[in-house]
């Protein structure tokens, strides 16, 4: 373990594409969503316990969520919770955590991770991860881990790299979820991966690309760290956040960047984020169902089935369908058009306030 290497997990979304199974009090990365009785905010501290030392794992989330956290992970400190007062997204989110870093060690290396996403292959991901890290030490990369693409996916971003013999590829160009035919292109050429958020850096070097790159971001972040450690650290926050535009760290940073590197991997990923991702990468039964229900199935193909214990659901006919019954409310509708359920989540709330969110 690097004493100089810190773990940073962003937790801090909605997930508004696992309604109505995550909600507004309990988001996706609170629930057992594996069904392996953790949370994925669990999985993932754990994942990372096993590179860095517990006291040098950091959460960036949302204030609401701080207790949350604490509560499913009580061996950290309140003080290794970063709560953010609105979301800005992750560029917000990265600037923040980046300052705090540098506030307590200047010669850090930064880890940032989704505190959401599934790897199967944690020996291979480590050892990934510990490459990351031994070429940010430097500082003058900004590495990211990209996964090696099995399918055209339209879902999630892609990189292309320069084929190099080091382990470490320069990177030519992001590109943000492709129509089918593209993706088959990048698929098809071997030049591209997957786009997997996780990001290494030495914290200079992020630091400084801010200043470059993204320098109203950078300057706001920069005020607010003067007050880190004091009493009015979660004023400067707020008061940081309050002017901060919501952009991404791939916008603001990455895809402007000279000096930003992947490394490609094959640790079997999955961003889990939708109840299609899930239903990929689950057991089903004999006709590629994903059942976690009492349930009856007549004539029922390549579907999703969840609900209580105590209710019976009886499904006839359905191909490639999501039917979820949590608390409130229950939802029915195709499983794979993924633009759909963010536009289901957003008629929800125009329609009924926070009721059932």
């Amino acid at each position: 373990m690097s004493n100089n290497t810190y773990v940073v997990i962003m937790a801090g979304g909605i997930g508004s594409r696992f309604w109505p199974a995550s909600r507004n009090q309990t988001p996706k990365q609170f629930l057992d969503i594996l069904g392996t009785g953790k949370s994925l905010l669990q999985i993932t501290y754990e994942r990372f316990c096993n590179i860095v030392s517990p006291e040098k794992i950091y959460f960036v989330t949302n204030q609401n969520y701080g207790g949350l956290i604490k509560e499913q992970i009580p061996e950290i400190s309140e003080e290794q919770i970063l709560k953010e007062p609105i979301g800005r997204n992750t560029a917000a989110c990265v600037s923040f955590a980046a300052h705090k870093i540098k506030s307590i060690d200047e010669n850090a290396i930064m880890v940032v991770a989704p505190s959401d996403h599934a790897i199967f292959n944690e020996k291979k991901f480590t050892e990934i991860i510990q490459t990351a890290i031994k070429n940010s030490k430097d500082g003058d990369k900004l590495v990211t881990i990209g996964v090696k693409p099995h399918r055209p996916e339209t879902g999630y971003g892609y990189i292309q790299y320069h084929h190099e013999k080091s382990e470490i590829k320069k990177v030519k160009t992001f590109t943000e979820k492709p129509e089918e035919t593209l993706a088959k292109k990048f698929v098809e050429s071997g030049d591209f991966v997957w786009n997997s958020g996780m990001f290494i850096w030495h914290v200079d070097a992020i630091l400084s690309a801010f200043e470059s790159y993204a320098p109203e971001i950078y300057e706001i972040f920069h005020e607010a760290a003067k007050s880190f450690g004091g009493p009015e650290e979660s004023k400067a926050i707020g008061v940081a956040y309050s002017q901060c535009k919501s952009t991404s760290i791939d916008y603001a940073v990455m895809e402007k960047a000279k000096n930003v590197y992947v490394i490609p991997g094959d640790f079997g990923w999955s961003d889990l984020g939708s109840w299609s991702s899930l239903h990929e990468i689950s057991q089903k039964d004999k006709n590629g169902n994903l059942v976690d229900a009492e349930s009856i199935l007549l004539d029922v193909n390549n579907c999703i089935i969840k609900g209580p214990k105590d209710k019976l659901i009886v499904v006839e006919g359905l191909t490639n369908y999501l039917v979820a019954e949590y608390g409130n409310a229950i939802l029915i509708c195709n499983k794979d058009n993924e633009r759909k359920f963010r536009e289901i989540f957003s008629l929800v709330k125009k329609e009924t306030g926070d009721k059932y969110l």
